[in-house]
Formats: C-alpha cells, structure tokens, sequence
C-alpha cells in the first residue's frame, strides 16, 4: 500500500490481490479517530434531557405571547447544550478523582486512558465558556431583563458543577434533587424567559413529565452502578432504598407523565394524549429493570425522554391556548 503526496491510499490490495480503489485521506482517519474520546465523553446521548425542556419553554411562550424567535431557541439550545455538556465532563472528571468509577463503569473515558484528566478539566472549562458566551447573545437578543435570566442561568450552570464537583450533592444522595429541579423546571423557565415570557409558575408546571421522565435517566444510572457506588464509599438515593425501593421508584418516575397526560387529554385536549403513544416503550424498560437488565437502562430511556419529549412539545403547541390549563 502506497501514500500519494496529498495522504491519499493508493495501491490497497484486495483479499483477491486486486487492487482497491480508496480516496480516503489518512489524516481524515486520524482525526476522527482522535476527536472520537472527546465526543464519547461529552455523552451525547443524554442532550434529550437538554432539548425537550428548551422546546417546551419556547413554545409555552409562543402560547403566551403569540409569536417567538427561531434565532433565541437555536441561540438556548446551544447554551443550555454547552452547559450540559461541560456538567458531562466535571461528572466524569470528579467520579475517577474519587474512585467511582471502575473497571466495572459505564463511563470509559479516564478509565481507559482514552483521555488525560486535564484533558477532560480543560474541554469542561471551554463548554463552560461557551455557554457563558451563548447567555450573553442570548441575553443581548431577548427582551427580558438581564437579572432574570441571569438568576436562572447561573442557578443552572451551578446546579451542573455542584452535581459532582465542589459539594458533589451526587455523593450525598441530593444528586436526584438536583437533576430533577436543573433539567426540568429550571431549564424550561430559561428557555420560557428567553423569548420574551415573565415569571411565572406556568412553565414549571408544564415541565414535571419532562423532569419525572430526565430523573428516571439518571435513577437507572445510579440502581445500575450500585455496587460500584458502595464500594467507592458513596451514598445514592439508589443505595438508600435497596433494589426493590429503587424499582418502586422507577416505575413511579416511568409512569407519572403518562399519568399526566391522559388526565390533560380527558380534561383538556386529545392533543395531550400524543405523548402516551411511547408507553409501550416505557413498558419494554420497565420489564428490564425488573429483569436486572440495566446495562443500558440510561440510553434506553434518554431514547424515550426524546420521543415522548417531543410529542409533548408537539401537543402543548397544537393545543389551543384556550384548552391549556394555566395560560393567562
């Protein structure tokens, strides 16, 4: 196999002997191969719970006020991402400083030397700063005042680095509080206050199923690494109620919403049953906590706080205003 001058594979022989024809530059390889940790270790498959409460924010104040901005929603999206990501990277960072995690965690990052330490600290430091820099614009754009949204983003920002870092609330069993309360109503009164709205407890009531729906994420991480948890000296909330306490409250969390929903729907507007359609969904994940199968109980259910997320934020926006409980 021979190198062109512009790094591209020439001369590649097949299992035949033949020649394989193949442009692909080797630095192209080498670059995804390297950018690879860093994307794994930013979790993206956790963003839903970012997504769908910035969504449902927007479009509650697009029910208050009559119209909203495409430029503010991609501009929130993208702050509270950063912001969510750099939490990502301090949890990371925080449970392989204290020995949580192991050759047993899910999270392979600094377990496998896919990545330094400093590494993971300085990409959480530049999220960081991106979404510092993403409220600014934000803020720049939006007609609510700066006290406000200012109130409500850093409570946010904080929320993510206290989680592990600092006072590491995960490691005294006040994680699941702060998650539900961050990624839940905190983060759709951001996005409400962004395009205009005022405060108001309409939008955190709008925002339980979600929060329900992102702290079963989060319950099935922590049932999943319990053992792990014990042995590195933590305590969880997973850990204080046992196996079958945390099983009663992942069903609660798993069926809650729905619960909400069809009494929206029978109450208010069919448009609020939309979201019931992934109960079957919800159904599959249960049986498998039951079954002691949560390897990947977490991206299950980040798969359905996606779907069922937007199907809520779908309904709440074909809702007519008049049908919406709570909407001045």
């Amino acid at each position: 196999m021979e190198n062109d001058n512009n790094g591209v594979v020439k001369n590649q022989k097949g299992i035949n002997g033949s020649p394989i024809k193949d442009s692909t530059p080797l630095a192209r390889l080498g670059l995804a191969s390297r950018l690879r940790p860093y994307v794994v270790a930013l979790r993206p498959w956790s963003f839903s719970a970012s997504l769908t409460p910035v969504a449902l924010g927007s479009v509650l104040a697009y029910k208050v006020n009559g119209d909203f901005s495409i430029v503010i929603l991609l501009l929130t999206c993208f702050t509270a991402l950063s912001v969510h990501a750099a939490g990502n990277l301090v949890n990371t960072f925080c449970d392989y400083y204290k020995g949580v995690d192991s050759k047993k965690s899910d999270d392979r990052t600094l377990v496998d030397h896919l990545l330094m330490p400093n590494d993971v600290a300085y990409l959480g430091g530049v999220f960081y700063a991106a979404g510092c820099f993403g409220f600014l614009l934000t803020n720049w754009l939006s007609t609510t005042s700066m006290e406000h949204l200012a109130l409500i983003y850093f409570g946010g920002l904080s929320s993510s680095f206290l989680y592990t870092g600092g006072l590491g609330l995960k490691y005294i069993a006040l994680g699941d509080i702060v998650i539900l309360l961050t990624f839940g109503p905190i983060t759709v009164l951001f996005s409400f206050l962004t395009q205009g709205g005022v405060l108001s407890f309409l939008p955190l009531l709008y925002a339980v199923p979600l929060a329900l729906n992102t702290e079963a994420i989060l319950h099935s991480n922590n049932a999943r690494d319990m053992e792990c948890d014990k042995s590195a000296g933590i305590v969880t909330l997973a850990i204080l109620l046992g196996r079958t306490g945390s099983y009663v409250l992942f069903v609660v969390l798993l069926f809650t919403p729905y619960v909400m929903f069809a009494v929206l729907g029978i109450n208010f507007s069919k448009w609020f049953l939309l979201p019931v359609l992934t109960i079957f969904l919800a159904f599959d994940n249960e049986r498998e906590f039951r079954g002691g199968k949560l390897r990947f109980m977490p991206h299950n259910i980040a798969k359905l706080n996606l779907v069922m997320g937007f199907l809520y934020v779908f309904a709440v926006f074909m809702v007519d205003s008049t049908r919406m409980p709570g909407l001045p």
